[in-house]
């Protein structure tokens, strides 16, 4: 069974493009799975299709209004949106002022889960450039934070989320969480202990793979009992992990990673497997903070 979250919302930044809807999708599911209330958030100043391009206003006054303005009308569409897919979800939204990883990462303290969306985000610009949140949002949140492709990705029957494990406290945190995800969709779990050869050949290479599953047994032994409905695969492979991790949830419900916690710079702090995997995996990445569980 489900670990209960306290009631505390799912939150998700809304994109104001009202074509983009699939973390809001993905948020608002989520919040009716988890029995939980989704706070609709988006940042004031985010340019919207309500404000012209190019437009230079009369005065900052009437700049800041317009701004308002169409940040209001993003909220409404998106409330609407969120309430026809799940009637039985309580929605609420806040239109706030400020950057919108810094808003967001202040929302992750009493939030079950932050969700975003993505369009571009296999273009390294698209990661690492300044109009994106993801990164920052993932470094520096107090809870789990997924990342939401655009458009819609395929999944795999039967269904399943596939979750990074390398020994750490961190990927103990994401198998936690992997296996709440898994149960509350009746999903199958892959763990995955991706051991990746040095260049040069390992004297005794055997011993280096029992280590290995070893560590992943470990990480996964007696998380099982308390998800006792939830199938459970945990297996070793070999290559890069971000690519193996990217390939092997291409059609998975998605795709669990742990991260290094809080502070420091956003590229340090997620550690080049997170990075990796927010880059090139094609379906919703879950980055899990180890104090968040």
């Amino acid at each position: 069974m489900a670990r209960p979250s306290d009631h505390r919302p799912v939150v998700v930044g809304v994109d104001p493009d009202p074509t983009k809807r699939m973390a809001l999708a993905w948020a608002a599911d989520e919040a009716a799975r988890r029995r939980v209330p989704l706070r609709l958030v988006h940042a004031e100043g985010v340019p919207t299709p309500g404000v012209r391009r190019g437009y230079v206003p009369p005065s900052w006054e009437e700049w800041n209004q317009a701004l308002h303005e169409a940040g209001e009308r993003v909220l409404k569409e998106a409330v609407i949106f969120a309430e026809a897919r799940q009637p039985q979800v309580e929605v609420s939204a806040l239109l706030a002022e400020g950057n919108p990883a810094w808003i967001l990462r202040e929302q992750s303290h009493d939030a079950t889960a932050v969700v975003l969306g993505s369009w571009h985000l296999g273009r390294l610009k698209d990661v690492s450039g300044t109009a994106s949140v993801a990164l920052p949002v993932m470094a520096h949140a107090h809870c789990p934070v997924v990342v939401v492709p655009e458009p819609e990705h395929v999944t795999q029957q039967p269904a399943y989320f596939v979750v990074g494990v390398d020994g750490s406290a961190q990927s103990a945190a994401a198998v936690d969480f992997a296996f709440e995800e898994a149960a509350l969709r009746s999903a199958a779990l892959r763990a995955l202990y991706v051991w990746q050869p040095g260049p040069l050949r390992v004297f005794d290479e055997y011993a280096v793979q029992q280590e290995c599953r070893r560590l992943l047994s470990e990480t996964v032994a007696g998380r099982g009992a308390a998800y006792p409905d939830v199938e459970l695969h945990h297996e070793l492979l070999s290559g890069h992990p971000v690519k193996v991790l990217a390939e092997e949830s291409a059609h998975a419900l998605g795709l669990v990673v742990g991260t290094r916690g809080h502070g420091g710079f956003a590229g340090m702090l997620l550690g080049s497997v997170s990075q990796g995997v927010l880059r090139y995996a094609r379906c919703p990445v879950v980055a899990v903070p180890h104090t968040s569980v």
